[in-house]
């Protein structure tokens, strides 16, 4: 399918899902545009009304100040692995937003979407891809960096629109092996513990396959997540706020007990994996201001164990922390680079605070613990 030929496609589905989805969806879509609009006509404010110096805006993954050059940029979103064997992982503490979702085998993955990570000597180690990081990936248009995947990617992954690059064949199985020739091992590992690539090699790989380097018009998306003006504590919800100074996801993640304690000092939650403090290989804390469990409906696709998740929903519950502090909540997601939005009980999109977020995708039915 011609690219031109697939973006006309995309847009008819998208309208198509929008017309399914009710009124409700339009409300909040068009309440999602319309703040679109005020955030465009106001590029240097964001979502806070002090002003910034001349040449900053705020990141739409933090609502911190960066340059407007940077911001410009377009991210990566690398797979990463979880494995004890393969801690720790170069470049993780980098990652803006880290997505972790559950895999075949009872083990998960991560996708670590990374907006600064020009200069950067060793990223990964790097791991295969599945068909439901996609529309994850999509959300935030970035260069996907994968080694390999699964058959059931293969259509989605060989369209046109998608720009990654891939140490091995794309879907294990066939496909291209686009910039294979950037990613290298390391012998402090043994595979498939020790791929890796550097920015320079995304670069010199870009420049040769013609991916841009800077974000796509025409799928960038310029509003995401919705930040809070000052500092969101949650007070707001009274007793629908419930005290969540400690997290734990080991029925979700039953392999690596993902868990998050609040730091007062800090403001931030502390992550931690297989019972120990989860850093970068640099020695750097994963730390969070916001962590989002997204409940998903899922189904098991064969006899290997490999798993579907509904990333397009409308109905879906979850959980938002920040601040030693959670609410309930629901989300919604309607087509590729539509990005996933979240909503309070009473309708109204959640504000975010300032920082890194963590979103767990988890199984329909598995829960976080919290107190």
């Amino acid at each position: 399918m011609k690219k031109r030929e697939w973006n006309r496609t995309f847009q008819e589905n998208r309208s198509e899902n929008l017309q399914k989805n009710g009124c409700r969806t339009f409300r909040r879509l068009l309440a999602g545009f319309c703040a679109a609009l005020l955030l465009a006509a106001a590029p240097a404010a964001g979502a806070q009304a002090e002003e910034l110096p001349a040449g900053y805006v705020r990141s739409i993954y933090t609502n911190e100040p960066v340059t407007a050059a940077q911001a410009g940029q377009r991210p990566i979103a690398v797979m990463m692995p979880t494995d004890k064997a393969a801690q720790p992982s170069y470049g993780i503490g980098h990652a803006k937003v880290l997505y972790e979702i559950m895999e075949e085998g009872e083990i998960s993955r991560q996708l670590a979407v990374i907006d600064d990570w020009q200069g950067l000597s060793r990223i990964g180690n790097i791991r295969s891809c599945r068909a439901y990081y996609l529309p994850i990936a999509t959300e935030w248009d970035p260069i996907l960096i994968h080694f390999g995947g699964v058959w059931y990617m293969r259509d989605r992954i060989s369209l046109p629109d998608i720009e990654n690059l891939s140490g091995t064949y794309e879907y294990g199985t066939g496909g291209s092996a686009p910039g294979a020739n950037k990613f290298f091992r390391s012998s402090d590992r043994k595979a498939p513990h020790n791929a890796y690539i550097s920015a320079s090699g995304i670069t010199e790989a870009a420049s040769q396959l013609g991916y841009s380097l800077t974000i796509r018009p025409g799928y960038y998306s310029a509003k995401h997540f919705s930040f809070a003006e000052g500092v969101n504590t949650l007070d707001q919800y009274g007793a629908g706020a419930f005290t969540a100074n400690a997290i734990s996801l080991s029925d979700i993640f039953p392999y690596t007990k993902t868990g998050f304690t609040y730091n007062p000092a800090t403001g931030l939650y502390d992550k931690t994996i297989h019972g120990s403090a989860h850093k970068d290989a640099d020695g750097t804390q994963l730390s969070f201001a916001n962590v989002i469990i997204q409940n998903t409906a899922w189904t098991t696709l064969d006899a290997k164990g490999y798993l579907a998740f509904a990333n397009y929903d409308t109905t879906q519950d979850g959980w938002y922390f920040t601040k030693g502090k959670c609410i309930h909540i629901t989300w919604q997601k309607t087509a590729d680079y539509s990005p996933t939005r979240y909503f309070d009980d009473a309708g109204n999109e959640i504000q975010l605070n300032q920082g890194k977020t963590y979103i767990a995708v988890a199984q329909a039915g598995r829960q976080p613990a919290f107190s």
